[in-house]
């Protein structure tokens, strides 16, 4: 008998996946990406153009985000 909850905590990525605009390019391989609220992250990768937008997770650009107009909310 497995423990359903268990299961279901492994369908839930532990990684946030965060969308950012690349502002450079960096000679190690890697891109500094600005996250809302001004926190600016350094993440493996070079996949998206600067000044584009960006799918990042764990310190990987996962790949181009969509350049959608973006909401920050107060909860």
């Amino acid at each position: 008998m497995s423990n359903l909850y268990r299961e279901f905590r492994r369908l839930i990525p532990r990684e946030p996946l965060q969308v950012g605009t690349v502002t450079a390019h960096n000679a190690d391989g890697t891109s500094d990406v600005q996250l809302p609220g001004n926190q600016t992250v350094r993440a493996r990768g070079q996949d998206v153009a600067i000044g584009g937008k960006a799918f990042v997770r764990a310190g990987q650009i996962e790949g181009a985000a969509p350049n959608l107009p973006s909401y920050n909310i107060t909860v």
